[in-house]
């Protein structure tokens, strides 16, 4: 029989490591899945609350409108500081318009940071402006802002409801006071007059020195024009071709001085033939001649 030695004793005496049973090894392996899931569930849970809840949040209850805006403000504070204000502003072209409107509409002092100056929005209310007619305006870095305009050129005054105003070739009504400056322009009466008035103005402009002699213009009927000159004499000009109308009364007033006599109307609407009506008194000393009238 063979002896156990001494090694063997204590290897024998040494306790064994225990197996795993067959059953546990699922249930940590399930377990361990489900702690994994649990993570990724709670992962997509925080993620949807940083970049969907959290945003609309801060939407409808104005903060982050409010941080957006004070961060803005707070840079263009820094760039302002570091040198980017507005130190000039250039303006060419001005000649009626008031310079308060003119700076209102602008929306732009020295000082004020020149990158928050905003070009096309300053364009838009400078267009809105009675005098002007376009605008550019630029924002010349580090701090010049650059606008030119173009104003309206006056055409006429308009009598509408008891008042006069001054209008352009387009029937924008320009200014309603001060309007002595411009009493050597010709008035207009009608509702359309001044939309029509441009093309009648070209047509005088024929003839100069006749032109120079109109005070009035009516637009009659939506379609023709009479004249009050400056001697009290109305001319009817007709709807068709006014121009060989306007130009055969200047042949008359050359050839026979036709506006100087005492005559109170000429009408030109027929091309075949010419109407006079003489003054009240003319027509007195035509009916009685020889007395004194």
């Amino acid at each position: 029989m063979r002896q156990v030695t001494a090694v063997e004793r204590a290897r024998r005496a040494r306790p064994r490591k225990k197996e795993p049973s067959r059953a546990s090894a699922p249930r940590r392996r399930a377990t361990a899945h489900w702690l994994r899931f649990g993570r990724r569930v709670a992962a997509g849970v925080a993620a949807f609350a940083l970049f969907v809840l959290l945003p609309l949040w801060l939407w409808q209850s104005g903060q982050g409108a409010r941080l957006v805006a004070t961060t803005e403000a707070r840079m263009l504070a820094a760039s302002a500081d570091a040198g980017l204000a507005i130190g000039q502003i250039l303006v060419e072209g001005r000649t009626e318009t008031a310079p308060d409107a003119l700076r209102v509409a602008l929306g732009a002092d020295r000082g004020d940071p020149i990158l928050a100056f905003d070009p096309d929005a300053a364009r838009a209310r400078l267009e809105a402006l009675a005098w002007v007619r376009g605008a550019w305006v630029e924002r010349r870095l580090p701090d010049t802002v650059y606008l030119r305009i173009v104003e309206r050129r006056p055409l006429a005054l308009w009598q509408r409801g008891g008042g006069l105003a001054l209008v352009d070739a387009d029937g924008v009504v320009l200014q309603r006071d001060g309007l002595d400056r411009f009493a050597h322009l010709p008035v207009l009466v009608g509702e359309d007059a001044p939309r029509n008035a441009a093309r009648l103005l070209a047509l005088l402009e024929s003839e100069p020195d006749l032109k120079r002699r109109v005070r009035a213009a009516v637009w009659v009927g939506n379609r023709r024009w009479n004249l009050r000159l400056d001697n009290g004499i109305d001319i009817r000009l007709p709807e068709d071709d006014p121009g060989a109308a306007w130009a055969r009364l200047a042949a008359l007033e050359r050839r026979h001085g036709l506006l100087s006599r005492d005559i109170q109307l000429v009408d030109l609407r027929q091309p075949d033939r010419l109407i006079m009506r003489m003054s009240e008194g003319a027509a007195k000393r035509a009916r009685n001649p020889g007395k004194d009238t």
